[in-house]
């Protein structure tokens, strides 16, 4: 029975990384920020991710729950479009032939902008799960002295934030203790996915990291290239726009991300 329910994760692990694929190059289509939600099983990924697309992915205490890696388009405050990617939840102990397929399936993280870290702040074990989930991270290079050491040319490792949900399970005390804890980091964000309390607040500190840093650039645009002109305004802040003859000389304040991103929009 055990046999028979572990062949059937790793088929559908398997399953995952095809289908993840597919996501990537169409993404390379139309390169639009990536925002992926990690945390250990049960932090409430799922539940969050509903809350802040509207969508209706199975959120359950189950191992694996969320083996259909879910993306959604959606809109924040300053980002017209961007990508939620609902990820595989991390557990400990897992079975050595599980091992390679669960982390394959997380190479989204790789390619995201920003990184929320999903935590379940009500659970007693909360410090340990989140120990374990970064130790994965840092071996996939996008947490921890791996995310330093990014080889030259390679872009920067995503920037990551903490969700502290299960805000309603905490008793008055420690509720009052984790608000005054969150308060004191700027990477950190105090809610209940469920009732919907700080998710706001969670949505704009994603905003606010992910166009911190933004540059003034200044770019030729064939005139007729209308579709880039219209990227620009979607992803950036165009400050100027000077046409001469059959090109336009345009000043437009983006991230290095959405920058990078620019580059790459003919790519295949």
């Amino acid at each position: 029975m055990i046999r028979d329910r572990m062949a059937k994760i790793r088929k559908e692990l398997d399953q995952v990384t095809r289908t993840r694929g597919l996501h990537r190059a169409r993404r390379q289509r139309a390169p639009w920020p990536v925002i992926a939600l990690v945390g250990y099983t049960n932090a409430g990924k799922s539940t969050l991710f509903n809350r802040m697309t509207g969508a209706d992915v199975m959120a359950q205490d189950l191992l694996f729950a969320t083996l259909d890696p879910t993306m959604r388009q959606i809109a924040l405050p300053g980002l017209d479009k961007a990508i939620l990617s609902d990820t595989v939840g991390f557990v400990s102990d897992l079975p050595t032939q599980l091992i390679a397929a669960f982390r394959a399936t997380l190479e989204e993280v790789l390619s995201a902008d920003l990184i929320v870290h999903v935590r379940d702040i009500a659970h007693p074990d909360s410090d340990a799960q989140r120990d374990d989930v970064l130790d994965v991270l840092g071996e996939l290079g996008v947490a921890g002295e791996a995310a330093l050491e990014r080889a030259e040319g390679e872009p920067p490792a995503p920037l990551i934030i903490e969700a502290w949900n299960k805000l309603d399970l905490l008793d008055a005390d420690a509720a009052v203790l984790a608000r005054e804890t969150a308060a004191r980091r700027d990477d950190v964000a105090i809610l209940s996915a469920l009732t919907g309390e700080g998710v706001e607040q969670l949505q704009r500190m994603i905003s606010d990291h992910m166009t911190t840093g933004a540059k003034v650039y200044g770019l030729r645009i064939p005139v007729s290239d209308g579709a880039a002109m219209a990227w620009l305004h979607e992803h950036g802040e165009v400050l100027s726009t000077d046409v001469e003859e059959e090109e336009s000389r345009v000043e437009v304040r983006l991230s290095d991300a959405a920058f990078a991103r620019f580059g790459k929009r003919g790519e295949a």
